[in-house]
């Protein structure tokens, strides 16, 4: 699967991924005016034009990157780990996605609600599951 940011100096590609899921975090609404609508690449993914790449320590446990010469949200990457949570915008080309799941539903604003029929987990169900696997969130 590949992808790139706004102006293509950024190019990603990963494994092919067929689901998409929401995260309604205050971090990731204030990033993109919005939910994050992104993939989950299991692993690290080969990311060609890191000299566009500004990466944002976000938190502790985590690292937000975008291009910065177009300003395009690229991914979200949970330190010690390979995994990583691709906008999915950068994904043009693909639109067979499943919008599977949405997290922190509890953060989420009145002002707007999906359609689509996905698990919902608030922000205590996923520290949760992140704790069962030994892991930050």
């Amino acid at each position: 699967m590949k992808g790139h940011c706004l102006c293509g100096n950024v190019t990603i590609e990963v494994e092919d991924i067929d689901t998409v899921e929401a995260c309604h975090c205050g971090m990731c609404r204030r990033w993109g005016s919005g939910p994050l609508m992104a993939v989950h690449s299991q692993a690290k993914p080969d990311i060609k034009g890191q000299n566009s790449i500004t990466v944002y320590s976000s938190s502790d446990w985590a690292e937000r990157a975008f291009c910065h010469k177009c300003g395009t949200n690229l991914y979200y990457h949970q330190l010690g780990s390979d995994e990583y949570v691709l906008s999915v915008g950068l994904f043009q080309d693909i639109n067979n996605f499943d919008f599977t799941s949405q997290i922190f539903i509890d953060k989420k604003p009145d002002y707007y609600e999906f359609a689509n029929v996905t698990v919902e987990l608030t922000e205590q169900q996923l520290f949760d599951k992140f704790a069962k696997k030994g892991m930050n969130p």
